[in-house]
């Protein structure tokens, strides 16, 4: 099936033919050198001051003899990720994102994928960096310290921007896939498949050419909030409001202070933290006009939600690290409730057997979504199994249940390898969670299996009510017995504080896992 071709439509305005992401920065700071880029904890920067301090830390990169190399960004959202990112790209350096959470252990395996010659860092992630040294031999720089601090950077810049190009082909981001199964993988992103995406996300969530506030959430190291806190904002000089990390009441609160107009938004539990946060059914939130989301399914009910107290849509679409976006909602070409929309221009989506990929499945059948588009990845860097298991003749296999309805949508039902087989029927665990959603006191719900002697697998779920109700597990038992087919009815329910949720603000269902099996070991 193939997308619609390219147009510009809603509130979206053309803008100018970059070939690279650093031609695009170079246009903002060029162009707009007078619009306010960052503001972060207080501190703001203009692209003109950006720009300075682009300069000359690659500057600095480059006299070191980093550039051409890879450097790893170990560096949480703010304005010193934007500086050091384009920095890179401008030292003729691929820049390697990785999350800046992660201990000594985890980043260890990503770095001898990398194999980085600098590490740039903020003081709260040097330690973990510096510990790394002995074995891989890079140097640290951490910024937001001393000669490193953007206003120290800025001041020191040079007055005059010197654009400079970077080849379509050349690498614009190392990234790491989520790796919930085993080792993250490499994929490394020209700049032409990098600056496809931006187009693509500009179609499915069109903006102004100027003019925007955006506010992303999802952390830069992941494709999401690359293109949502990065890619895209500087594709539009728009202002980036950042926040620290996700908290709800902070969030709403900056929403509402600098008037947003893009909120980045992300998977469902965003949103539901959003909703529960004290001053949301206050806060003047009339300035949103595009709401974001993806990287999970979002349940009907929160989007109903969302709606009926914003008045704005949020807009579910679908993508992964591999090629993202592949589809999405829009006013322009159509929405429904419970899709993540149609595929972006020059996308095509297949549905094929679960068993067999060659097999294309029937319009309305569930099976393997697999994809392809120009944006999509070549290869795991390094891994040709890998690569070969998921790229299979150009098309993406992106491990994800779906169907592509008779209007065009596609709806994706789970992860292939969370079907839960009961009794030798699939069950899908989103169709459990959305029935739960459903009832008017649940937060938020996580479905999970684990084995069992009788049937196979046994559901469980685990479900957060509003701590201001006295709903409890029979009564949600009760509700799921009315609503689903015996073997698709939890044979548990737990109620919890929070859902786990993984650095990229996903259901953790991993974590999920694990406390069904240690409190069943434990009752055993």
């Amino acid at each position: 099936m193939t997308s619609q071709a390219p147009v510009v439509h809603g509130r979206g305005e053309p803008r100018p033919a970059f070939g690279s992401v650093l031609a695009a920065f170079d246009h903002a700071v060029t162009q707009h050198a007078e619009i306010t880029a960052l503001i972060h904890r207080g501190r703001s920067l203009d692209y003109a001051a950006e720009g300075r301090a682009v300069a000359e830390l690659a500057g600095w990169i480059e006299e070191a003899g980093f550039g051409g190399r890879s450097v790893v960004l170990l560096i949480p959202n703010g304005i010193e990720y934007h500086i050091a990112y384009f920095a890179v790209l401008y030292a003729d350096a691929t820049p390697v994102l990785l999350n800046p959470l992660y201990p000594a252990p985890a980043l260890e395996p990503l770095f001898a994928d990398a194999e980085p010659a600098l590490v740039l860092t903020v003081p709260e992630t040097a330690e973990a960096a510096r510990a790394l040294m002995p074995r891989f031999g890079h140097q640290v720089l951490v910024l937001g310290e001393g000669d490193f601090t953007p206003e120290a950077l800025v001041a020191r810049g040079p007055a005059v921007w010197v654009p400079r190009q970077a080849s379509p082909e050349a690498p614009a981001a190392l990234m790491f896939t989520g790796g919930t199964t085993g080792i993250s993988k490499a994929i490394v992103h020209s700049h032409r498949a990098m600056m496809d995406a931006i187009l693509r996300i500009d179609w499915g969530w069109p903006t102004r050419a100027r003019g925007e506030v955006w506010l992303p959430v999802a952390p830069m190291f992941h494709i999401y909030g690359w293109l949502f806190g990065v890619g895209n904002p500087v594709h539009a000089a728009a202002t980036l409001i950042i926040p620290d990390r996700f908290q709800p009441d902070h969030v709403v609160d900056l929403i509402a202070r600098h008037r947003v107009t893009v909120f980045g938004g992300g998977p469902p539990a965003i949103y539901q933290g959003l909703m529960a946060a004290q001053d949301f059914e206050t806060a003047d939130l009339s300035s949103l006009v595009v709401c974001g989301g993806g990287g999970a399914p979002f349940p009907v009910e929160v989007l109903k939600r969302w709606k009926d107290r914003t008045g704005v849509d949020i807009a579910e679409g679908y993508g992964m690290t591999e090629i993202a976006p592949i589809a999405v909602n829009t006013d322009s070409f159509g929405r429904k409730a419970g899709s993540v929309g149609k595929p972006v221009p020059d996308v095509d989506i297949r549905i094929a057997d679960l068993n067999d990929w060659s097999r294309e499945l029937p319009m309305g059948e569930a099976g393997e979504v697999c994809v392809r588009g120009p944006h999509a990845l070549t290869e795991y860097r390094n891994r040709p199994d890998e690569t070969a298991a998921t790229i299979r003749d150009g098309w993406v296999l992106t491990g994800d249940i779906g169907f592509v309805d008779a209007e065009g949508f596609l709806t994706i039902t789970d992860r292939k390898k969370d079907v839960i087989l009961v009794k030798g029927f699939n069950v899908f665990p989103r169709e459990v969670e959305e029935v739960i959603h459903q009832h008017p006191d649940v937060r938020g719900v996580g479905v999970v299996s684990l084995p069992d002697a009788r049937s196979g697998e046994r559901i469980i779920a685990f479900v957060v009510v509003d701590p201001y109700t006295e709903t409890g597990v029979a009564d949600l038992m009760a509700h799921c017995k009315a609503r689903l087919v015996a073997y698709k009815v939890p044979a548990e329910i737990r109620l919890i504080e929070d859902l786990p949720l993984t650095p990229a603000r996903k259901l953790d269902r991993i974590a999920l896992r694990r406390q069904a099996a240690e409190a069943a070991e434990a009752a055993a």
